[in-house]
């Protein structure tokens, strides 16, 4: 196998989405042209930020978060009237606008929820003074991801041993996160204390997230990783490279059902049989306790040009062909070792220990548990 790297530096943050100074417009890393270019793109009306969330210009459901919480407040201050109960119908429509980009991604109309309510709540204030609020939430919700990652990493990474073989699927790295990101979270912080590990990244078809963006974050943070085809999974765990699999999710289910990147669900079903632990790793935020199984999570289905002609040369299939192009499954609960959130490691029986995350009362605050491994 390839020679593990050297790493003597921490980890280094990418800058994949802010606010402009000005407050006008919101920039991303365009992580659609990564790795072969590295170009920011400008968002400042309502129309540009729905195509960057839907191209997948911006992608990982907190980083989508983020940019949402960032889009609602830069819409917001686009609303010409004084009165407030049209400000917040009109903040509404944003926020209905916004989530037909990505509905599977809970973590869009989670933050676009989020704003409105904060201006819901300020109701009785002018409108000027909500919309200078919606500018303190919208920051709010990045400092909290950055908070929620590294403590995702640090759960995480009780779970893994210096030495540790682990294979990830699709991409959950800074670039789809603040800082750390969730899935690779654990073996970024491994890897600025010391530890090394050998990861082997799925490809990630159609989109390639993992060859393209994975691969990028962790062979720039020195970490010895290897690229696979998403139907390499098997023989790889078969041949004992693998102690554990680690994937982010797009979507929690109350029973643990788990929405990730196609192709999650067979790479758990693999671990399974070959008796290899498969966690999930992504904060509270993606867990819809209004969704009681995965059978009720949308399923995204996207362009059929993705299969037949993206990333190649000329077309791979024959012109007309039907495609069936889903951009998500969902991973059954009895096939998942633990749901490692900020607040903890969840165990089976998950309708019980993803409870237990809210049983402080507020989503969103940390410090609500005696014990961090539920």
């Amino acid at each position: 196998m390839k020679g593990r790297c050297a790493m003597d530096r921490p980890v280094q943050s990418i800058d994949n989405v802010r606010l402009t100074d000005a407050e006008d417009a919101v920039v991303i890393l365009d992580q659609s042209l990564l790795p072969g270019r590295t170009e920011y793109r400008v968002l400042s009306d309502a129309e540009s930020l729905r195509e960057a969330i839907f191209s997948l210009r911006v992608r990982g459901a907190p980083a989508i978060g983020i940019c949402a919480g960032y889009g609602m407040y830069l819409l917001a201050r686009r609303i010409k009237t004084e009165s407030v109960p049209e400000f917040l119908a009109k903040l509404r429509a944003c926020k209905d606008y916004l989530d037909a980009a990505r509905p599977t991604a809970v973590n869009l109309s989670w933050a676009t929820a989020r704003m409105v309510r904060r201006a819901g709540e300020n109701a009785g204030r002018p409108v000027p003074e909500i919309v200078r609020l919606l500018g303190e939430e919208c920051r709010r919700i990045q400092a909290e991801d950055a908070e929620m990652c590294r403590a995702i990493s640090e759960h995480g990474l009780t779970l893994l041993r210096d030495g540790d073989g682990v294979l990830t699927h699709c991409n959950a790295g800074p670039l789809a996160t603040s800082r750390y990101g969730t899935a690779l979270g654990p073996l970024l912080l491994g890897t600025e204390r010391g530890m090394r590990f050998r990861v082997f990244a799925d490809e990630t078809r159609p989109l390639l997230q993992g060859a393209r963006l994975t691969t990028y974050e962790l062979s720039r943070a020195g970490v010895d990783v290897t690229l696979i085809c998403d139907n390499m999974a098997s023989i790889v765990m078969k041949n004992g490279w693998v102690n554990a699999c680690f994937v982010g999710c797009d979507r929690v289910a109350a029973n643990g059902d788990t929405a990730n990147k196609i192709g999650t669900s067979g790479v758990a079903i693999l671990a399974r049989h070959y008796g290899i632990p498969f966690y999930v790793l992504g904060p509270t935020s993606t867990i819809d306790r209004s969704c009681k199984t995965g059978a009720e999570i949308e399923i995204e289905l996207r362009d059929p040009e993705e299969i037949r002609s993206k990333f190649y040369r000329e077309p791979m299939a024959p012109e007309g062909v039907r495609c069936y192009n889903p951009a998500f499954d969902v991973t059954d609960h009895s096939l998942i070792t633990g749901i490692v959130t900020e607040r903890g490691v969840c165990r089976p029986p998950y309708t019980e220990s993803l409870a237990a995350l809210f049983s402080g009362g507020d989503d969103h605050k940390e410090g609500s548990y005696e014990h961090p491994v539920l």
